[in-house]
């Protein structure tokens, strides 16, 4: 369906703010739905896509994952994790290798991508060997293969992104 100038011009100021707020609305929703989430995982992002193949096989690039961080769930060898280091934008998702518990119960952490040959000593802030476990963003406990393309895709092209935007807000504008 084409959409002409007509369409909006036979709309009334009424009609206009009634769509404006029924598309403010959803994404009010969307917003809400995104909090709560983030609350009930105790995560600042409960949600990440996994941006390359150092988790393969376990993770694909465009792997979207699900995350929870509660404090009483021990992060242990094995469980696969994503953190962040300061001074870097984008979360890591890797491995736990080594867990390390000092005498005053501050836990240490070493992680390494599965695909990777060596551990993440590299990535960390310079002079630091281990993780905290501040560091940790979340544990991951499910994943949906392949949906995050979508999300890689909008970030690596910011004209599709504006793009798909436009047309959404034009179409929450002019639908019947």
């Amino acid at each position: 369906m084409m959409w002409t100038s007509n369409d909006l011009k036979g709309l009334s100021p009424r009609q206009i703010a009634y769509r404006v707020l029924n598309f403010s609305v959803v994404i009010a929703s969307a917003l809400m739905a995104w909090e709560a989430y983030r609350i009930l995982t105790n995560c600042e992002s409960p949600i990440v896509v996994v941006l390359s193949g150092s988790m393969e096989p376990a993770f694909q690039r465009g792997d979207l994952l699900l995350l929870t961080n509660h404090e009483e769930d021990p992060v242990n060898a094995g469980d696969i994790v994503v953190f962040k280091i300061a001074g870097r934008v984008v979360p890591i998702v890797h491995r736990v290798m080594k867990i390390h518990q000092n005498g005053n119960g501050t836990l240490k952490i070493l992680t390494k991508g599965d695909n990777n040959s060596v551990n993440d000593r590299s990535l960390y802030s310079p002079g630091t060997a281990w993780l905290d476990r501040k560091n940790i963003v979340g544990r991951v406990r499910g994943f949906v293969p392949y949906v995050g393309w979508l999300s890689l895709g909008l970030q690596e092209s910011p004209r599709l992104k504006y793009s798909i935007l436009g047309i959404l807000g034009l179409t929450a504008l002019i639908r019947p």
